[in-house]
């Protein structure tokens, strides 16, 4: 049983803890679990070589710190992994206003309450997910917000002078004590705001509307921003940055495969009606987002968030469940069902000047018919497609429905010479689904490579018949 009362808790082996700071709280349960091999931020991927090892470093240094990234980088998932490491439940003195340890108390309510009651200091318990607390920055946010403010009520209540500490209507950050405070986009903070933080994080004192409060609060400071911003003359102050004892620079993932488990982890695709997004449809996702990070029309300063690809997977699965309702057909995704998704990249991408003078959905039709062409490049390997080119070259065309089903999407296909001995290499499996998924993979294939065309009357043609009408040279693929 929990102790619940200051006297059974200095008697219990809790207080072999007394006063441990919350840096070292961090410190001690890291060290154990990297002794024990395990973990230690489960779910965030890619980072393994990278950002983890810096931020264990940190973590072990006993630093406040920053990590610095582009958005949709896991900077929030991971600042908000840390309380993982925090101990399950640590005791506070019950009934006051911020979080203190009942066997060092730092604050004054904390000490009267203790001074009065003695041993029969009532003691609660704090568990770990209430010991973060995290504030976004805006240019609004004020001293009073994060730190507080002088409360004339709470003084005449108390019958204290406004100066004493008691008459304070605490912010963010005190009630943050023992516990750990993250900023998210630190340069939006106007400069006094980051005075404020920088005196609390190494003096641990602050002025409040003229008077002078001293706050040796036990906390740690953590931090996320853009690094344009961060790196801006004006946008951060030098004595704050110097304050920071670690910065951590974030990334994208660094392969495709990588940025897949990244999206599989977190996209919403395991779904009751058993639609299924096969592994190439999934990888053209993924090289979507590598693509638009590529793209000259695409702001780099801006940046293209893993939640493009996540987004872009599940509209990718919702267009497939809506063909199987239609029609009654298995809810497999298909090579064409990214066109049909393209809301879900044209709200994330920020386009520079030539692309925004394109339009935001040229941009992304772009972007997914290139992804399309390196996907299939990648896994065509030294399959021969002349013998589909060319049969389109004499002026025929294919035609594939919606509403069409599997086997008579292959029947069509068996038309074309070459073109099932194309779909088989792709193709995930045996069945007719699979089968014919790939055929419509490869026909896409070819259209991104230029190598066939693509028409909305007549369906897939001669890329001739296409290419010459928008003045386009014909591109031919080794």
């Amino acid at each position: 049983m929990k102790p619940t009362t200051l006297a059974v808790l200095k008697a219990s082996p809790y207080a072999a803890y007394a006063g441990r700071s919350v840096h070292d709280e961090l410190r001690a349960n890291l060290v154990a679990r990297l002794r024990e091999r395990r973990p230690v931020f489960p779910g965030v991927l890619g980072y393994d070589d990278t950002v983890v090892p810096q931020l264990v470093n940190a973590v072990l240094s006993r630093h406040h710190f920053i990590l610095l990234g582009l958005r949709g980088q896991a900077k929030t998932r991971l600042l908000r992994s840390l309380t993982d490491l925090l101990d399950a439940e640590v005791p506070v003195i019950a009934g006051a206003e911020l979080p203190d340890d009942p066997l060092a108390p730092v604050t004054v309510e904390g000490k009267a309450i203790v001074a009065e009651a003695g041993d029969a200091t009532p003691v609660a318990w704090l568990p770990r997910d209430a010991r973060y607390v995290e504030k976004l920055a805006t240019p609004d946010v004020t001293v009073a917000d994060l730190i507080g403010d002088v409360d004339p009520i709470k003084a005449a209540r108390l019958g204290t002078q406004l100066g004493d500490p008691r008459a304070i209507h605490y912010g963010l950050l005190p009630r943050a004590n023992r516990g750990v405070f993250a900023v998210n986009e630190l340069p939006d903070l106007a400069g006094k705001v980051q005075v404020a933080l920088f005196n609390v994080m190494q003096e641990g004192d602050v002025q409040v509307k003229g008077y002078p409060l001293r706050l040796p609060l036990d906390v740690v400071l953590v931090f996320s921003a853009n690094p344009e911003d961060y790196t801006a003359r004006g946008k951060i102050i030098t004595p704050l940055k110097d304050r920071i004892g670690s910065e951590i620079r974030t990334h994208y993932p660094r392969t495709v495969e990588d940025g897949m488990r990244v999206t599989a982890q977190e996209a919403w695709t395991a779904r009751d009606t058993g639609v299924r997004v096969p592994a190439f449809v999934a990888e053209i996702v993924e090289e979507v987002a590598f693509q638009a990070r590529d793209d000259a029309r695409v702001d780099k300063h801006a940046g293209v968030s893993q939640r493009l690809p996540i987004s872009l997977v599940e509209a990718v699965a919702s267009n497939a469940e809506q063909r199987g309702l239609r029609f009654g057909r298995p809810p497999l995704a298909r090579t064409s069902d990214l066109y049909a998704a393209l809301p879900a990249i044209t709200g994330k991408l920020e386009l520079e000047y030539e692309g925004e003078l394109k339009g935001g959905e040229a941009v992304a039709r772009e972007i997914v018919r290139r992804a399309v062409g390196q996907v299939f490049g990648r896994r065509l390997g030294a399959t021969p497609v002349e013998e589909v080119v060319a049969w389109f070259d004499e002026d025929r065309s294919l035609r594939l429905d919606e509403g069409l089903t599997d086997e008579a999407v292959l029947e069509l296909g068996a038309t074309v010479p070459g073109l099932l001995d194309v779909a088989r290499a792709l193709a995930e499996g045996d069945a007719l689904a699979d089968l014919a998924v790939a055929l419509e993979f490869a026909l896409e294939g070819l259209v991104a490579r230029r190598e066939v065309a693509r028409s909305e009357e007549r369906g897939y043609v001669a890329a001739e018949a296409e290419t010459v009408m928008a003045g386009a040279p014909r591109r031919r693929w080794n």
